[in-house]
């Protein structure tokens, strides 16, 4: 496995391929998967659901150790917005 895939976690992208729902990672470290389904439009259907890059979560659902100074950046910046809307208060 990939250094970066231990530390950050995997990297998966979902794709269908017919009856068949397939995930690798990105990242090269050769993680991958299958899933055969009943018609083409399931597995087409939850690869599209898989395949999403949340973003705005980045920072509450991280791998704990990896994204670590993420989770301590986002805990910083909430408390200093409570400290601030208590001062106006």
């Amino acid at each position: 496995m990939v250094l970066r895939c231990r530390v950050l976690g995997h990297r998966f992208r979902f794709y269908g391929e017919g009856e068949t729902m397939r995930w690798r990672c990105v990242r090269g470290c050769g993680t991958g998967g299958a899933k055969r389904y009943s018609c083409e439009e399931d597995a087409r259907r939850y690869a599209r659901a898989f395949d999403r890059e949340d973003l705005e979560d980045l920072g509450r659902r991280a791998p704990l150790v990896g994204l670590f100074p993420l989770r301590l950046l986002r805990a910083l910046r909430r408390r200093g917005r409570r400290s601030a809307a208590e001062r106006r208060t």
